[in-house]
């Protein structure tokens, strides 16, 4: 059970060094595998953000499905699926893989991370159910907003 003091994470401010978004998609995971060799290209950590709402959230396992998980309950079964995944992405690496989930818009956390990042890495199109853009709404956003270099990857990786 949470204490009252106990928050969500809803912002990551890194200290410096390289970020990336994921969504889970096929096109993320390519933009996480190109993080990781800037990371290493710059001898910096990398922080992969997965931004979350509570419809895109993972459901803790265990829960009976008439309960309604906490937001705290919600973003740890998240942080856990996402640094599983990761893991799995990078395997093996010398680079420092920092892991966030973060209650927020894809675009506004990432935004917000690149204020004191060195670079933002996103992947040109996400989950979005557009297919025929070329850029979706995540990565023009950020491209747009960002207070930092913005790096856009178009090659898709099998998760």
């Amino acid at each position: 059970m949470a204490t009252q003091t106990e928050q969500t994470v809803r912002e990551v401010t890194p200290d410096g060094g390289v970020v990336v978004g994921d969504d889970g998609s096929a096109g993320a995971a390519g933009a996480v595998r190109f993080a990781l060799a800037e990371a290493e290209r710059r001898g910096t950590a990398l922080h992969v953000i997965r931004a979350w709402t509570i419809s895109s959230a993972v459901r803790p396992d265990g829960l009976p499905i008439n309960v309604t998980p906490s937001l705290l309950e919600l973003e740890e079964a998240t942080r856990t699926a996402e640094e599983t995944r990761i893991a799995k992405l990078l395997g093996e690496t010398t680079v420092p893989v920092e892991v966030h989930a973060v209650y927020s818009p894809s675009a506004q956390s990432l935004i917000h991370a690149s204020a004191t990042a060195d670079v933002v890495v996103v992947g040109s199109r996400g989950r979005g159910g557009f297919a025929t853009l070329v850029l979706g709404s995540v990565a023009e956003q950020v491209v747009r907003h960002a207070s930092c270099p913005v790096i856009v990857t178009r090659k898709a990786v099998e998760a």
